[in-house]
């Protein structure tokens, strides 16, 4: 069983309807971490259509339902700062949440599922990543 964690962009894709996320994810271990729920939210703040926002909210309840979020915790901290120090190093300076996204599936020992081809997240040490195409 494969041991999957998401990034908001696999989220996005989801709800508009351009990724099948049951198919991607089928028979895997999924997580979601605390991140990527604050931008997924933030997207159904922003968005002015109600209509479109209750349809977000209900796939996301939907999603909680059967999907762990993972906290920001001391291990994920840790694994931050290692990947923080990383990129510095390389002089690279990536999304700050990309990087904690990166690190939780670094912490749990998770593939992450990803949209986003520019992040970057193949270069970082121990981070399995698989962008995912749409």
């Amino acid at each position: 069983m494969a041991r999957l964690i998401l990034d908001t962009g696999v989220l996005v894709e989801a709800v508009r309807g351009r990724l099948d996320l049951g198919s991607l994810v089928e028979g895997g271990d999924v997580a979601l971490p605390a991140v990527v729920l604050a931008e997924y939210l933030t997207g159904v703040e922003l968005d002015g259509d109600p209509a479109r926002q209750a349809a977000q909210r209900a796939f996301l309840d939907e999603l909680l339902a059967v999907t762990p979020v993972v906290d920001y915790s001391r291990g994920v901290a840790q694994h931050h700062a290692v990947l923080l120090a990383h990129v510095r190093r390389a002089g690279r300076r990536p999304g700050a949440h990309d990087l904690i996204i990166a690190a939780t599936a670094r912490a749990t020992d998770r593939v992450l599922l990803s949209t986003d081809r520019q992040a970057g997240f193949d270069d970082l040490p121990e981070v399995r990543a698989r962008i995912v195409p749409v």
